[in-house]
């Protein structure tokens, strides 16, 4: 990845120490293949091995010292399985014990008695004198004498590793041969030096070393600092060119006019008035409309904020303009529901609003795609159907994605291709993405947030309850039915297992049939082994209120709007990650009633799990939950990341760094505005740097 001499990209095996058999093996085991791999494998910690003790100074509070003396007595104690072997070590001030309970054969003949040792290991107590167990042992020589030079850096192995003698010690070992053929002229410096006077960063070659062999811990620090630092802002230098690139090169319809249709619409069937949020990402997206660029935006807002008003309101605008629009969702029955809601709200209104499925056929779906190309329909709702080539437009101005995380890339930028020039695109997720990580991964994406709730939401009430606690959880639902309303019971599905979790589901909805017995109450049952046409009618039987009780796998996660739900029971909650816990407790709370999220939980839940379950009764505010599933879970679990390739981050870690992250953020925005093609003098090295990397193709999928 880096820019430093060719010696880098030799083979590690070349390596002194290394070998075939070993290079093979650290290819396998730690992907190291090259001189550089070693160099950006960095230590996870360091020990102080600078300073060296008195024996009576020792208070027995100290974990690890390292002493000097010579040994004085050697004997092996014990019998038969307590052997081990203890040795007397003395320096000017005192003595202390040395003691080996494992191969003590081997210590017994390679240490000498009269013989000086520099000893390093943790202080131990035993019957109320100090003593130290399995300590390392170095022959004192003149070097060795005054302790080390710089501290001793610890890094990761496995035990495969250390089968082959490649333990912690070994890889440090190997680090410094690279090292010492390292000289600091060879790596050659990347960030301008504008920006590491700003930030006080230490040259390049410096940090190379003394992350490997630092003097001091603060020394470790700023190495660290330096090369975190310059990872961020390499990715955001990246990002920010492709966003730079792509509004450069692409070219967009011109949205002039809010006309008719929409202020119609606006001041006469407008349900309830718009909140704060709502507004102002409508004003981002009217801006975006009226550049001559093709908008490419992310909105993304909690369940139930709003989005799909905004979206609605966006398409209004693009009709005004004489185009068509086109909303695409991920199932037919969220595309049902879209459909549904917006017909709903333009009845009133001249306007032509279709629906295309995989369901729909013959004369129905030839009538659609010819209104479609001849113009007739204003606003097309479909699924992934809407992709095909047969769907052609009279003239598409703009395309709405909803829940983007379930669309892969190419089948978005196949909207593209539904004009002679691109529509402008908007991007609706409900799964609230991390600012740090919307920065990293949907970097190059414009991003607007609804952050707060329409007026008259009450927020859901989320408890915990333990097996203990089913009876009076299953007459909880029972007094809510009793009031007219609805409940989901949900189970988790995890891919490794599908015929266990059947099982589970299954004796789930025989428990509950138990629990509400027919034809009191009727139940609906839906999972990912049902055929699509037995799940929309299960579905549908719950939406339409015919089935009082839902239970389900997480297929019911994105989109269902029951507003006559009130009570949401997710079982083995410690099975889910804090994202979907949240995504399914948004499945209630959207009508005007009070609405309850119960997390069922075995009766002993471990640590991570007892921490979402905190989090999910604390909070409902997606943005905290997706922060702290974050950290929980670390970036590379989160939806629509796993795929993007994108962050291959050695040292930084966007939770813990966001301060730098953003600090990187705007440099490399400042340097770009002013210098897009980097070709000021300052900015040589960063453009050097980036000419000799290679085509970072994953870059370039994103959005």
């Amino acid at each position: 990845m880096n820019y430093i001499s060719s010696i880098l990209s030799n083979p590690i095996e070349y390596l002194k120490g290394v070998g075939p058999q070993r290079g093979e093996l650290l290819r396998k085991e730690i992907s190291l293949h090259t001189f550089r791999d070693l160099l950006e494998y960095y230590p996870f910690r360091y020990v102080d091995r600078t300073k060296v003790e008195k024996i009576r100074q020792l208070s027995g509070m100290e974990e690890f010292v390292q002493i000097r003396g010579r040994i004085v007595h050697m004997e092996v104690v014990g019998d038969k399985r307590s052997k081990r072997l203890v040795a007397t070590l003395q320096d000017e001030t005192g003595r202390i014990d040395l003691v080996w309970f494992q191969g003590w054969q081997w210590m017994q003949k390679s240490l000498r008695e009269n013989a000086g040792y520099l000893v390093f290991g943790r202080l131990s107590q035993f019957n109320g004198i100090l003593q130290m167990a399995h300590p390392e042992m170095d022959l004192l020589t003149e070097e060795t004498a005054a302790g080390k030079q710089h501290l001793e850096p610890v890094y990761y192995t496995t035990e495969k590793l250390k089968a082959r003698g490649l333990t912690a010690k070994a890889i440090g070992k190997l680090t410094h041969n690279l090292l010492e053929q390292l000289s600091l002229s060879e790596i050659r410096e990347n960030i301008p030096a504008p920006v590491l006077q700003q930030f006080r960063l230490m040259p390049r070659s410096q940090a190379y070393f003394k992350i490997h062999l630092p003097a001091t811990e603060e020394e470790a620090r700023q190495a660290q600092r330096r090369l975190k630092f310059e990872e961020l802002f390499l990715a955001q230098i990246r990002i920010c060119r492709l966003k730079i690139r792509r509004h450069k090169a692409s070219h967009g319809f011109v949205f002039n006019a809010v006309g008719d249709v929409f202020n119609t619409f606006y001041n006469n069937h407008l349900p309830f008035a718009l909140t704060g949020a709502q507004k102002r990402v409508l004003k981002e997206i009217r801006k975006d409309t009226t550049t001559g660029r093709q908008m490419n935006r992310l909105v993304q807002g909690d369940v139930g904020s709003g989005k799909t008003m905004v979206a609605l309101l966006s398409l209004l605008i693009a009709i005004d303009n004489g185009f068509q629009g086109c909303l695409m969702a991920p199932t037919e029955i969220l595309a049902q529901q879209h459909y549904k809601g917006i017909s709903e709200l333009l009845k009133d209104m001249p306007l032509k609003v279709a629906l295309l499925t995989g369901n729909i056929k013959g004369k129905a779906r030839k009538q659609i795609l010819a209104d479609a190309e001849a113009g007739n329909i204003h606003i097309l709702i479909g699924t992934h159907a809407l992709l095909e080539n047969e769907v052609k437009f009279h003239h598409l101005g703009l395309a709405i994605v909803d829940e983007q995380h379930r669309f892969g890339v190419a089948q978005r930028a196949r909207l593209w291709e539904k004009n002679d020039m691109p529509p402008h695109i908007l991007v609706m997720t409900a799964t609230p993405i991390p600012r740090t990580l919307a920065m990293t991964v949907y970097g190059d994406l414009d991003v607007s947030v609804i952050d707060e709730l329409p007026p008259g939401r009450k927020p859901i009430t989320t408890v915990h309850r333990t097996e203990y606690q089913r009876p009076q959880v299953m007459d909880f639902i029972k007094d809510e039915i009793r009031k007219g309303r609805q409940a989901y019971i949900v189970y988790p599905l995890i891919e490794e297992s599908a015929s266990l979790d059947f099982e589970n589901l299954t004796k789930g909805y025989e428990e509950v049939k138990a629990f509400f017995p027919e034809p009191k109450y009727y139940i609906s049952m839906v999972h990912g082994r049902m055929t699509n046409e037995l799940k929309d009618a299960n579905m549908h039987r719950f939406v339409t209120g015919d089935t009082q009780i839902m239970v389900a796998t997480t297929v019911i996660e994105v989109g269902v709007n029951v507003p006559n739900a009130s009570v949401m029971v997710i079982e083995s909650t410690e099975r889910f990650g804090l994202s979907q816990l949240h995504q399914l407790r948004g499945r209630v709370g959207r009508g005007a009633e009070q609405s309850y999220c119960i997390l069922m939980t075995g009766n002993k839940i471990g640590k991570d799990s007892s921490e979402r379950v905190k989090v999910m009764v604390q909070t409902n505010d997606g943005f905290v939950i997706s922060e702290k599933d974050m950290e929980l879970r670390g970036p590379g679990d989160i939806e629509g990341t796993r795929q993007s390739g994108l962050l291959d981050l050695k040292l930084a870690d966007i939770v813990q760094d966001r301060a730098m992250l953003q600090a990187a953020r705007d440099c490399a925005e400042k340097i770009l505005s002013e210098d897009p093609d980097l070709e000021l003098p300052e900015n040589k090295p960063l453009h050097d740097f980036l000419a000799t990397q290679r085509s970072k193709s994953a870059w370039s999928k994103i959005s």
